[in-house]
């Protein structure tokens, strides 16, 4: 399961009422590739997939394919705001490295990255 702070949740229905993305969905994914191995990735979708695991968090209905959600189970996605910048962030309990700006991540397999761009 992946959760959503109530700070993520709120700031991602803005965003769909802003777009109007009405009765849409978060779509989070893992794809290959990032300074650690791996990258996540988040859009909005209409409707899941076959086969994909759908939740609801805070009021959010969160789209996640199967071989994402081997990478995923158990993470939370939070929203920071701050002088710096804002943006969404995504604590994994599966990850045993993580990139410095946390786009990217490696799990205990191992997968390979390039060089950090951050």
């Amino acid at each position: 399961m992946i959760t959503l702070t109530s700070v993520a949740a709120d700031k991602l229905e803005n965003i769909m009422v802003e777009k109007g993305l009405n009765n849409y969905a978060l779509r989070v994914f893992v794809s290959g590739g990032g300074c650690s191995g791996l990258s996540y990735g988040m859009t909005f979708a209409e409707a899941p997939e076959t086969d994909d695991q759908v939740f609801e968090a805070n009021g959010v209905k969160v789209i996640v394919d199967p071989g994402s959600f081997y990478y995923l189970d158990g993470a939370e996605i939070d929203y920071i705001d701050s002088l710096m910048g804002g943006g969404f962030r995504i604590e994994n309990p599966n990850a045993v490295q993580s990139c410095a700006c946390g786009s990217s991540f490696r799990t205990a397999a191992g997968e390979k990255g390039t060089s950090c761009r951050c």
